[in-house]
């Protein structure tokens, strides 16, 4: 199952796809993102995290341009002790190195302790990790 969330242009800045497979919600950023942006994505994958019952996302940032630090307090201070209260264990976020969204993603994992997350650059070793949770590999 998967879902889209566009912005006020009709254009999709999230894809949400619940994988059982694997056991975890993968979420796949794209465009500029706005702090309402953010925030609606953010709480929409976190409620299909809740409803599958998983504790693992895999946040692909690939695609996004430009940074969210303008959503930073927000998301460590609000979305991230919801998401875990949502059952939330594992994060992991792959981003492309020398980007903005990087620098966003650099941030977020050192100021976060709501749950675990890892940064990475190759969607196959952020793959690898995350199973070890979901799968317990």
């Amino acid at each position: 199952m998967t879902q889209e969330l566009t912005n006020a242009f009709g254009r999709v800045f999230l894809n949400i796809e619940i994988d059982p497979t694997n056991k975890w919600v993968y979420v796949n950023w794209m465009g500029y993102l706005t702090e309402d942006n953010v925030k609606t994505g953010a709480l929409a994958y976190t409620q299909a995290l809740a409803d599958a019952k998983y504790a693992c996302v895999l946040n692909d940032t690939r695609l996004l341009l430009g940074s969210w630090n303008h959503s930073m307090e927000w998301v460590i201070n609000d979305w991230a002790p919801r998401a875990a209260r949502a059952g939330l264990k594992h994060f992991a976020m792959i981003t492309t190195p020398e980007t903005f969204a990087a620098s966003s993603a650099s941030d977020f994992y050192a100021n976060l302790k709501s749950f675990q997350a890892k940064v990475f650059d190759d969607k196959v070793q952020a793959e690898f990790w995350l199973k070890q949770h979901s799968l317990g590999l």
